[in-house]
């Protein structure tokens, strides 16, 4: 079942996907961060999980403010 929004509330769930990508990329940093000595395998994981947060927020930066980023 597909719901209809309006741009102002797709605007806004926009807005939360980036804020929840940003707080998971902070997360996964300290972790990675934290891990690096200890346990270079999970630390490895971390590290990749933070590009990733990296690059989905620069695409939802770049639909938020198209020709800002880069």
């Amino acid at each position: 079942m597909t719901d209809v929004v309006d741009s102002d509330e797709l605007l806004r769930r926009i807005q939360r996907a980036r804020a929840c990508a940003q707080q998971e990329k902070r997360r996964w940093r300290e972790q990675d961060e934290g891990l690096r000595a200890d346990e270079p395998e999970a630390a490895r994981e971390a590290a990749v999980r933070t590009l990733a947060y990296e690059a989905v927020l620069r695409v939802l930066d770049e639909i938020l403010t198209p020709g800002k980023t880069g």
